[in-house]
């Protein structure tokens, strides 16, 4: 189970519960893979809604590997995500929420 305190946020893969959270390695894959200059312009990015379907599982991977997974980004490309593209969104925009919440603040 996710502990949203900690930063984690669950999703279900190919019928597997899994936590996800994004750590400091996480973010900065994330920013290579996203070509953002910056957290802030990563971050920018999501909140503008500027965000592309490569931006999104960039940030599914990150948190995924932050949380433990040892796939690859192509794993994702056949994988289950229970809820489809609408829980994978919910799921970054609450992973980039937590990581940057202060305590107390965690939605």
């Amino acid at each position: 189970m996710a502990n949203p305190y900690a930063g984690e946020v669950a999703l279900v893969l190919d019928g597997e519960a899994r936590v996800m959270r994004l750590t400091l390695g996480a973010l900065a894959e994330m920013e290579a893979a996203m070509g953002a200059e910056s957290l802030v312009d990563l971050v920018t990015r999501f909140e503008e809604g500027r965000f592309s379907s490569r931006d999104l599982l960039a940030v599914i991977v990150g948190g995924l590997r932050g949380g433990g997974w040892e796939g690859q980004p192509s794993d994702l490309l056949t994988a289950g995500i229970e809820g489809g593209p609408v829980a994978a969104a919910r799921a970054a925009a609450q992973l980039l929420a937590r990581a940057f919440a202060l305590p107390g603040e965690a939605g």
